[in-house]
């Protein structure tokens, strides 16, 4: 009879310390993954939006050019004496312009 009252146990447990992991689990996603992310597309639109020409930047698939003219949906890129390309601002992945600097003063 004594056994059958200890398995029958406490309580159920309160809520709060159901729902606890839960809640948890979300906090370290929005810390760990969405906010960095939301930080880091910010600064990458900043960073679009103060572009200048002469600015030498790097495209996303890796092409280092000089920004030669700048228009709401295209840039265009000098990447070699008389050869331009066009390519959307949005491909533009960052400005190279203190590294190149920096590695002309190297040598």
């Amino acid at each position: 009879m004594i056994s059958f009252f200890i398995l029958q146990g406490g309580g159920s447990p309160s809520l709060l310390s159901q729902f606890f992991p839960l809640i948890l689990v979300i906090f370290i996603i929005y810390f760990f993954f969405i906010r960095p992310q939301a930080k880091k597309q910010k600064e990458q639109n900043t960073f679009i939006k103060g572009m200048q020409k002469g600015d030498e930047v790097v495209t996303s698939s890796g092409i280092i050019g000089k920004i030669n003219k700048l228009e709401e949906d295209a840039v265009t890129l000098q990447v070699d004496t008389k050869t331009f390309i066009r390519v959307v601002p949005s491909s533009i992945s960052k400005e190279m312009t203190d590294f190149l600097t920096k590695e002309e003063e190297k040598k």
